[in-house]
């Protein structure tokens, strides 16, 4: 009833309506509540991406047969390897992988041929750069496929065997593997789908720090204290249309990553919507937190530093939690955008609802009341 009567009184709609005006003549940032939510997740959807294509391969074909052609033809037609120069020797590949010129290498024995027509297994060596783990590792599992697929079209005429370190004899296992919710393996869908936090909580503190530390610089913070109205008004009317605004970027966001990047929408777009305004109202509230301890932008700006970066990081919505150290992975149950990341993860792709989503909607509800209730605590402990 408390707050009933404060959005009903004669005190908060003028401010309500001075505060759309204030932001209306900002144009700057009216455009910075459109361009940066559409453009990052575009730019994210696309650069931050796991996938490794036109991987770098070097070739040495001691057997130059139709077979081998035959193996380095797979391996450009998977689409994932593009073939950079083929080498007389290994130690020329050797000398190549070492100066940066290729990410891998494949090497054919003299024997690939007679070997597969008797029906036995040859084996090839595969050679990747790991300089880069992260692009070593996906390649080489990407050469293993390719091998194994074409073992898949000439199982009667003998394998293709990769030698690796942990290799062990025994019985052939046939996996038959089911992907669920992303059956084309888009890792784009896994990126956008969690930068949609990311871009909902960063842009509602960096525009509600703005706007509240702008009325520190310009005075008029003073002339709203000579108003009949209380703190709580004050900072609510402050807040709303902050809020109104930003929940706008929620269906923009949704939007373009339903068009550009194909994302099904399987669940509860209502569901999403409002765990989406616990986002933005938590990004509020760090912001108005973060402009209780600064004088100006500038200040405001540079503080924001110590706490948007974490956020990021911390949140799984660019990469998994679970390649954390366990005790930050105990930390991350306070960032919100891990929570509305799987909230959006949830409804988006597996189409699931509140039964399965409420500890994370819970979740995200505590902390959006805890962080407002701490920064409105403190900006009326200022106005006073």
């Amino acid at each position: 009833m408390r707050y009933f009567r404060l959005l009903t009184n004669n005190r908060f709609w003028p401010l309500f309506m001075k505060e759309l005006r204030q932001i209306k003549r900002n144009h700057k940032l009216v455009v910075m509540l459109i361009m940066p939510p559409t453009l990052n997740l575009v730019l994210l959807g696309f650069a931050m991406n796991s996938e490794v294509k036109n991987v770098k391969l070097g070739v040495v074909d001691y057997s130059r047969t139709a077979e081998s052609r035959e193996l380095v033809s797979a391996f450009v037609e998977s689409g994932s390897f593009k073939i950079a120069e083929t080498f007389g020797s290994t130690e020329e590949l050797g000398r190549s992988l070492s100066a940066g010129n290729l990410d891998a290498g494949v090497v054919v024995p003299h024997d690939y041929a007679r070997l597969r027509a008797r029906g036995q297994t040859a084996e090839v060596q595969i050679f990747v750069d790991g300089v880069d783990s992260n692009r070593a590792g996906i390649a080489a599992g990407y050469a293993m496929r390719v091998v194994a697929a074409l073992n898949e079209r000439s199982a009667n005429r003998g394998g293709v065997a990769v030698r690796t370190s942990n290799a062990s004899s025994g019985a052939l296992v046939e996996p038959r593997v089911a992907v669920l919710y992303n059956p084309g393996l888009r890792t784009s869908w896994f990126i956008v789908t969690g930068t949609i936090g990311i871009l909902m909580v960063l842009i509602g503190s960096l525009v509600a720090s703005a706007s509240m530390v702008n009325e520190k610089e310009s005075g008029t913070i003073e002339q709203l204290l000579m108003t009949p109205a209380g703190s709580t008004e004050i900072i609510a009317a402050k807040v709303a249309p902050i809020m109104l605004l930003l929940s706008g970027d929620i269906l923009l966001a949704v939007g373009v990553v339903r068009v550009v990047f194909d994302v099904p929408v399987r669940g509860s777009l209502l569901l999403l919507y409002f765990a989406g305004m616990l986002c933005v109202l938590s990004g509020i509230g760090i912001g108005t937190f973060i402009a209780t301890f600064t004088r100006s932008q500038t200040q405001a700006q540079l503080m924001s530093f110590f706490v948007n970066p974490p956020i990021s990081m911390l949140s799984g919505a660019t990469t998994p939690i679970e390649g954390m150290p366990y005790w930050m992975q105990q930390v991350s149950y306070l960032n919100p955008v891990r929570h509305f990341s799987t909230i959006a993860r949830g409804v988006l792709l597996k189409g699931v609802g509140l039964d399965v989503l409420y500890p994370n909607l819970l979740a995200l509800t505590a902390f959006a009341l805890v962080i407002v209730g701490a920064s409105a605590w403190r900006f009326r402990k200022q106005l006073s």
